[in-house]
């Protein structure tokens, strides 16, 4: 009995206080205080669990896990919790946030000397790549050493060209090398619809790999190669300068072109649903030849297939941040934004400043240092990246090279250029 008045009188006097203050309120004509928002975050959440009858429900990756108050939709309670979501994905959102996140394209790999070791034990890129343990290990080796905001894996545009019936390789010194070219219509119907369980399963494995290991300490992003870009080395027989096979394929004969691009935007979009399924919070798409088209050609032969890889993907996965880049696209920044991706890439061709007045600021970018700004030294790092954010602005804005970082480049200038960022404040 005396432990129940004891209580009754504590819940007296909290009300007693709050009608004091907001008398109180009142006078000053102010609005009166709410409850405290963990209290009614709480409050919310309990009859959540009351009413559904369980005490928790999938998460975005699919665990089972408590209900947190980060799901709790947009009720009162929302406002009152700070998403536990990794910086780039609340970035990407467009929520206020104290810095840009950083990550850099390549940035697992050949410019880091403990990957250097690792390659005299495991001399080929595709047992590296393809080997679930050394491709989360490489992967982890940058964000061990510099912790970015983003975490991509160790991998390669053309790894799911196997299943796709088109056997290939990659040759130190001489890069991709394509057994069969594709180059008739006959070759095209050869090609098989990339089954990512059965031909890629290490890029799944690796992926949820990763995405244990960090947590929500960063962004895990997995990638793909755009339909033209893939086809420029099934069509080529591997890299080119002037990609003269494949464009005049497009020019004169656009129904085998376009029969090919279809074929490969069709294993595209299962590669990112994927990639999605098995762990990548963002995935990147590369179409990094695209602009070796004028804009009036890219238009027929980039953007439909561009254009629906989104739309299919956000489909079934609405959620998934896709940032869409290619090289050389200062010319073709509109129309890479009409495509609805999340994040538009930017490289070195145009001017942050520039990019933001053509895109509008509700328009994610990620860019666009140049990566041989990394063999400068750490004073002009450090004025190219702050002119760089603050060009951007305070919103919607992912730093990250212009192009991949450079074998060479000294680790200690990667070093700073993630630590300037990581220091930096709006």
């Amino acid at each position: 009995l005396r432990l129940h008045r004891t209580d009754r009188h504590r819940r007296h006097r909290r009300h007693r206080h709050r009608c004091t203050m907001s008398a109180v309120a009142s006078a000053c004509g102010l609005a009166p205080p709410a409850l405290h928002r963990s209290t009614r975050a709480a409050n919310h959440i309990s009859s959540r669990r009351a009413a559904s009858g369980a005490g928790g429900r999938a998460t975005a990756g699919g665990a089972q896990g408590p209900l947190r108050a980060v799901q709790v939709d947009t009720s009162a309670a929302a406002e009152a919790v700070t998403s536990k979501d990794p910086l780039m994905l609340r970035t990407i959102r467009g929520e206020d946030v104290e810095r840009p996140p950083i990550w850099m394209m390549r940035q697992a790999g050949r410019y880091m000397k403990i990957y250097q070791d690792l390659c005299k034990k495991h001399p080929t890129f595709r047992e590296r790549s393809e080997t679930v343990e050394l491709a989360v290990e490489i992967s982890l080796q940058p964000w061990r050493a510099f912790q970015p905001d983003g975490v991509i894996l160790f991998s390669d545009i053309l790894t799911p060209l196997t299943g796709m019936n088109i056997p290939f390789d990659i040759v130190k010194g001489t890069g991709p090398i394509i057994m069969n070219p594709i180059r008739s219509m006959e070759d095209i119907r050869a090609i098989t619809r990339l089954d990512p369980d059965k031909s890629v399963p290490f890029v799944g494995k690796s992926l949820g790999l990763l995405r244990k290991e960090v947590g929500n300490n960063a962004t895990v992003i997995g990638f793909v190669g755009a339909p033209f870009t893939l086809a420029t080395y099934i069509v080529e027989g591997g890299t080119s300068s002037h990609y003269k096979v494949i464009k005049k394929m497009a020019f004169d004969s656009p129904q085998v072109y376009h029969a090919l691009l279809n074929s490969i935007t069709d294993s595209v979009i299962e590669y990112v649903k994927y990639q999605a399924d098995s762990g990548a919070q963002v995935v990147q798409i590369f179409d990094s030849w695209a602009s070796e088209f004028c804009p009036a050609d890219f238009d027929k032969f980039c953007l439909p297939y561009l254009t629906r890889i989104v739309t299919e993907v956000k489909v079934t996965h609405p959620d998934l941040p896709l940032i869409m880049y290619s090289s050389g696209s200062g010319g073709l920044l509109e129309r890479l934004a009409t495509t609805k991706a999340d994040v538009i890439a930017l490289d070195g061709t145009v001017d942050m400043a520039d990019a933001r007045a053509r895109l509008g600021a509700e328009q994610a970018v990620q860019g666009n240092l140049d990566p041989l700004a990394l063999f400068a030294n750490k004073d002009f790092i450090t004025a190219k990246l702050h002119d760089t954010i603050i060009k951007a602005g305070n919103k919607k804005h992912i730093i990250n090279l212009g192009h991949g970082v450079m074998q060479g480049t000294p680790e200690e200038n990667v070093a700073h250029f993630f630590k300037t960022v990581q220091d930096y404040r709006y």
